[in-house]
């Protein structure tokens, strides 16, 4: 079994914020198009559920599925309400997901400095 590392995890996280910013960005990009239906990926912690191999030690054990690729999905049709024109785009909701993505780069931004100036000071002597 490989150890996780810290700098995999937050490049990856990275990768799943760059994927989840570019449907968001669509979703707004679509707010006024007629029968648009909202979409958004799937959450990073599925997503590492489904790519990170995890190491089966007991047969009664359950196991893992899935290919461990982020897939657009459809929001909930109860999140935001549908238009007459049938579209179901909340630009609130939008942007405070774009919030969060924004949020999310920062914190794993902050991580890797704290980590990197750790590193430093342990090598330096």
């Amino acid at each position: 079994m490989q150890p996780l590392q810290l700098f995999d995890l937050a490049f990856r996280q990275n990768e799943w914020l760059a994927q989840r910013q570019s449907v968001i960005s669509q979703n707004v990009a679509n707010a006024n198009t007629p029968g648009y239906k909202a979409k958004d990926v799937e959450s990073f912690e599925e997503a590492m559920r489904k790519s990170v191999p995890m190491a089966v030690t007991n047969p009664d054990h359950f196991s893992p599925s899935g290919d461990g690729t982020v897939q657009a999905r459809d929001n909930d049709p109860y999140q935001a309400e549908v238009l007459v024109s049938g579209n179901d785009v909340s630009l609130e909701q939008e942007f405070l997901k774009s919030n969060d993505v924004m949020r999310s780069y920062s914190t794993n931004t902050q991580i890797l400095k704290t980590f990197a100036n750790m590193l430093q000071t342990v090598t330096k002597g």
